[in-house]
């Protein structure tokens, strides 16, 4: 397995999520007008910080996925050494 196309697919699928979260949060902020910019700005806070603390526990669950990658091709590694009998 090759990490780094492991790693970026998980980026891509990052940016793909997040993409439309954010578009959809312009669009409502301009479609709702400065009226209920107090509303809509707790509302918005409230799903930031949702978002930023599912981007931390999937940053983690990443790294972890690295590690765990990283310690099976190094094992893979000396289990396909030939060693003289």
């Amino acid at each position: 397995m090759n990490i780094v196309a492991i790693v970026g697919g998980l980026l891509i699928a990052l940016v793909v999520i997040l993409l439309p979260v954010i578009l959809i949060l312009g669009l409502v902020k301009i479609l709702t007008g400065a009226s209920k910019s107090k509303e809509l700005s707790v509302e918005e806070a409230k799903l930031m910080q949702e978002i930023y603390r599912g981007l931390t526990r999937m940053e983690k669950r990443i790294e972890s996925l690295e590690t765990i990658l990283v310690e099976k091709e190094g094992k893979g590694s000396e289990n396909d050494k030939v060693y003289p009998h």
